[in-house]
């Protein structure tokens, strides 16, 4: 394992401004989903930053050229000061969405939240039917999933579905369409399930077939001829031989802030050991995106190894995931195993070979659950 490189100053200086905040309010959530893709360490209640440090993240946010920021978490809603959070975001003149299970959303509760100035909601669902979506998220929660969609509805905010699709629920892709539409969803993200933190340990149940993902994207492609709800399709990596740009580049779009205030150039970037990331208690947004090791380790192209240095793509794809390369590797500085180039390939090709020739098994995950 090496530690991390770090970008030329001339790449360093050349920075564009990030345009979106991740801000993960809290680690807690009702739900147990096996792909879920936090840490496997979530922060605990108790480290969590309070309003205040939120307001000054945002003002700082917007500072630097952040225009669009997902409240997420676990679940916002578990946070009481939820509204204060909103507003003060609002007040820095910062674009939000809330990303929420929907567990506890009601009509007060969203009222509030608007007042506060929301812009917009995006709800998550497992599957498009009862049976299915409460198994895979460890929880009874579909009806409540029901109501939240009915309250966000009625509020006139744009709505957003999200779906993470593998194995178990990839076949019902036209229901989970169907659903988004009858639900009153404008725009419906199927994201395939990418394979960091929780969702790796739940690989073999997970990944798909490439039968179920070619009939998935036909589906796709005949809803998308069809008008309805926007349709997003984000396709795994492990069947492509060519792996996706690392968040359009390491440090080069988007910042993520924990609940804690551990500040990352993306969300599954907890993982990778070495790369000691700043706090926003100890510095500002400003000094992190630019100045921070952690943000410039795998910037540009200077940091490349193997065949991604000579590489045409390497503009392209940047060398593809750091998490995924430290995942499978433990080093993050490796091509990522999803590019057929890779020396690693075989990390990606072999259990993608496995779920072709297994029998598609019972849903069997292990769930996530607070430590």
């Amino acid at each position: 394992m090496t530690g991390p490189a770090t970008a030329t100053g001339q790449e360093a200086r050349n920075l564009p401004a990030p345009w979106a905040l991740l801000a993960e309010v809290t680690h807690a959530c009702p739900l147990h989903c096996p792909y879920c893709s936090n840490p496997l360490e979530l922060v605990r209640k108790s480290a969590e930053l309070s309003a205040g440090d939120w307001a000054r993240v945002f003002a700082e946010a917007a500072d630097l050229g952040v225009v669009q920021s997902h409240i997420s978490g676990g679940e916002p809603l578990l946070r009481p000061d939820l509204p204060e959070i909103v507003a003060s975001a609002h007040r820095a003149g910062v674009y939000t969405q809330l990303v929420t299970s929907g567990l506890g959303l009601t009509a007060d509760r969203l009222g509030g939240l608007a007042e506060a100035g929301l812009n917009s909601v995006q709800l998550s669902v497992q599957d498009a039917r009862r049976p299915g979506s409460d198994l895979i998220a460890g929880t009874a929660s579909y009806t409540a999933k029901e109501h939240a969609a009915e309250v966000i509805r009625a509020s006139g905010l744009p709505f957003g579905l999200n779906v993470v699709l593998h194995r178990h629920n990839l076949d019902h892709l036209p229901e989970i369409i169907e659903l988004g539409a009858r639900w009153g969803a404008g725009r419906i993200e199927l994201a395939n399930t990418q394979f960091y933190g929780w969702a790796l340990r739940n690989r073999a149940a997970l990944l798909p077939t490439r039968d179920q993902l070619d009939r998935a994207k036909a589906t796709v492609a005949a809803y998308d001829a069809g008008g309805g709800p926007e349709l997003v399709w984000v396709m795994p990596d492990y069947y492509e031989g060519l792996p996706k740009p690392c968040m359009g580049g390491w440090g080069m779009r988007s910042i993520t802030v924990g609940p804690d205030g551990t500040a990352l150039p993306c969300p599954a970037a907890y993982a990778i050991a070495d790369l000691a990331p700043p706090n926003v208690r100890d510095r500002p947004l400003s000094w992190i995106w630019t100045e921070s090791a952690a943000f410039n380790a795998y910037r540009g192209t200077a940091w490349m190894t193997g065949p991604c240095g000579g590489c045409p793509r390497r503009e392209t794809d940047f060398g593809g995931c750091r998490c995924q390369a430290y995942a499978l590797t433990g080093d993050a500085a490796r091509t990522d195993p999803a590019c057929s180039l890779s020396p690693d390939h075989h990390l990606v090709r072999d259990p993608v070979t496995e779920a072709v020739q297994a029998p598609a098994p019972e849903p069997v995950f292990v769930y996530r659950y607070p430590s």
